[in-house]
């Protein structure tokens, strides 16, 4: 003990210096108060160190900061008032009740469902992770957000009654612009958006006379060659097209007013897209595949079709071209993927079949005339197109 006096002693002393000070205060009490922050000290060495009454003081201290009081009344209390907290209280259990059974009830549906429908549906994205291109991770997510566009963005049926322009002049204008598109070998997705902006277009600006027709369409090519074409045609080629009925200050000039009324929004989902895919689900061949492409290129020029959704103009032309070729049935694969039963493919289906009957008499021939050519196996000229299933399933267009 007189070592550690004398040890105490000295460190208490004027003539040593340094750390040793902080470890002198340790044994001083406590003189230095942190009301703030209270004692931050290490009790274990004060309680061995300190008479108990000094240690008690420091408990005393700390608990007043680390334990402060609480209010007896609630923050419902507070807001809500004494005589409303129990119906407060009432109210909020009912809803989670509520919910977790809500909850359990769906996470059943969604478990009953998933089995289902994994049960004949083929995962067509299986062994696509080592190609980057087809994005096997979101390709489902891309096509989610195509058909919500697709609802965002819609053509409005009957969208010429009150015009100048009719549909017999939209039929005319689309033949040409497929003419066009022909001669300048451009991607089939210029096509199908160059009559997408078209449409779109016509029913904002209802007050488009007859001689700008053609200017319209032509423009309306120009953008969407600019916008899918990785090497565009040049505009003075859109107007030598024209005949020089448009010249290059015309376009230029309708391109600005097309664009700022369709508030330059041009990436619509078109029925191509949703055709891959589906293709890509039924596992078709080559000449069922053109099949479904030469019957949607069909109801190009048809104005009442141009306001059904593109997935389902892809889902009733795929339908119809197994059904023609080799009779296949709408599979749930293609259900899923699709996301459209045969039922709800019929009525778009039967009108496809009457467009086909009606396209060997009508006077607009440039598809046909293009889906003659090798290229595209002559698909225009396939004998199955004029066999009793289309003649049926034309007889029923009209009840639809």
């Amino acid at each position: 003990m007189a070592s550690r006096v004398i040890q105490h002693d000295t460190m208490l002393g004027p003539e040593r210096k340094g750390p040793r000070k902080v470890e002198a205060k340790l044994f001083q009490g406590p003189i230095v108060h942190r009301t703030a922050l209270g004692e931050v000290v290490n009790r274990s060495v004060i309680r061995g160190s300190l008479n108990n009454k000094a240690y008690d003081n420091i408990q005393k201290q700390t608990s007043k900061v680390i334990k402060p009081k609480v209010n007896s009344t609630s923050t419902a209390t507070r807001i809500v008032g004494k005589e409303n907290v129990g119906k407060v209280k009432k109210e909020q259990k009912v809803p989670e009740e509520k919910m977790e059974v809500e909850e359990m009830a769906e996470v059943e549906e969604l478990a009953v469902a998933f089995s289902v429908q994994q049960l004949d549906v083929d995962d067509v994205d299986a062994g696509d992770e080592s190609n980057p291109q087809l994005v096997s991770e979101y390709v489902n997510d891309i096509y989610r957000h195509l058909r919500q566009l697709e609802v965002e963005n819609p053509v409005s049926p009957k969208y010429l009654e009150g015009q100048v322009i009719t549909w017999k002049m939209r039929a005319i204008l689309i033949d040409w612009l497929i003419q066009v598109h022909t001669r300048f070998t451009l991607m089939p997705e210029t096509l199908y958006l160059t009559v997408a902006i078209i449409d779109r277009f016509v029913q904002v600006e209802r007050n488009i006379p007859r001689n700008k027709l053609q200017l319209v369409g032509v423009t309306a090519m120009f953008i969407a060659s600019k916008y899918e074409e990785m090497y565009c045609p040049e505009i003075a080629d859109f107007a030598f097209m024209t005949d020089k009925a448009c010249s290059k200050a015309d376009i230029m000039k309708m391109e600005v007013v097309m664009l700022k009324k369709l508030k330059f929004h041009i990436s619509y989902p078109l029925p191509l897209h949703f055709l891959r895919r589906n293709s890509k689900a039924g596992r078709v061949d080559s000449l069922q595949h053109t099949l479904a492409k030469y019957l949607m290129e069909l109801c190009l020029p048809e104005y009442s079709m141009c306001h059904y959704k593109p997935s389902m103009i892809a889902g009733a032309a795929l339908y119809l071209s197994l059904t023609l070729l080799d009779g296949l049935p709408w599979s749930p694969t293609l259900c899923f993927y699709s996301t459209y039963t045969e039922d709800q493919l019929m009525p778009i289906t039967c009108k496809m079949a009457a467009i086909l009957v009606k396209s060997t008499t009508s006077k607009q021939q440039a598809v046909r005339t293009k889906y003659q050519a090798v290229k595209f196996m002559k698909i225009s000229d396939n004998p199955q197109l004029k066999s009793k299933k289309v003649i049926r399933l034309a007889e029923k267009a009209s009840s639809y």
